[in-house]
C-alpha cells in the first residue's frame, strides 16, 4: 500500500478520534460496507499506517502529577556509546517519550513522576546515572494545552492516488 485515498484517510481520521469504534460504526463513519472497511483497515496496519491501539490513560488519575522534559547531554557522539545509551533509555518506564533532537544535547526525554521529591531521586539515581550522560537540564510542565492529539492529515489530501 504506497497510496492512500479518501476512504483510507477517512479510517485514519477516525480511528485517531476513537480506536473502539467497531467495523460497522467505521465502515458507516467513511461510507463503506463492512467488509471493504474491514480489508482497508488490516491494509493499513500490515503497511505501517496504524501501529497500534492504546487506551490514553489520564496521567493525574494515577498518581503522577509531575511531567518533565529532560535534555540528556552526551559525553561522547560515538555509535556505540548511544547505543548503549538508547538502549538504557529505552528500558526506563517513567521516561515516555525520548527523541534526538537538533542543536544543544543529544537527547530530549519526557519523564512521569508522582511529585517534584520523586523525580529528583529518580532523576539523581537512573537519570544521571545512564551511560555516557555528561549534563542533564530539566524543565517542568506547568499545564497541558493539548496532549495526545491526532496527526494532521490534510497534507495527504492533495497526494492521494486516483483509486
Amino acid at each position: 500500500m504506497e497510496t492512500l485515498d479518501k476512504f483510507d484517510l477517512s479510517i485514519l481520521r477516525e480511528l485517531q478520534q476513537d480506536a473502539r469504534l467497531t467495523n460497522a460504526e467505521l465502515a458507516q463513519r467513511v461510507g463503506l460496507s463492512a467488509a471493504p472497511c474491514w480489508r482497508r483497515v488490516r491494509a493499513l496496519e500490515e503497511s505501517g499506517f496504524i501501529r497500534g491501539y492504546r487506551a490514553e490513560i489520564d496521567r493525574h488519575k494515577i498518581g503522577l502529577g509531575v511531567l518533565a522534559f529532560v535534555r540528556l547531554d552526551a559525553e561522547r557522539s560515538t555509535g556505540d556509546l548511544t547505543r548503549r545509551m538508547e538502549q538504557a533509555i529505552a528500558q526506563i518506564p517513567e521516561v515516555v517519550s525520548c527523541h534526538y533532537i537538533s542543536g544543544t544535547g543529544t537527547f530530549e526525554l519526557q519523564v512521569v513522576a508522582r511529585d517534584l521529591e520523586s523525580f529528583s531521586q529518580f532523576a539523581r539515581t537512573v537519570l544521571l546515572n545512564l551511560p555516557n550522560v555528561k549534563d542533564m537540564h530539566t524543565s517542568f510542565s506547568l499545564g497541558e494545552v493539548k496532549a495526545g492529539g491526532a496527526l494532521p492529515l490534510a497534507h495527504l489530501e492533495g497526494a492521494r492516488g486516483a483509486g
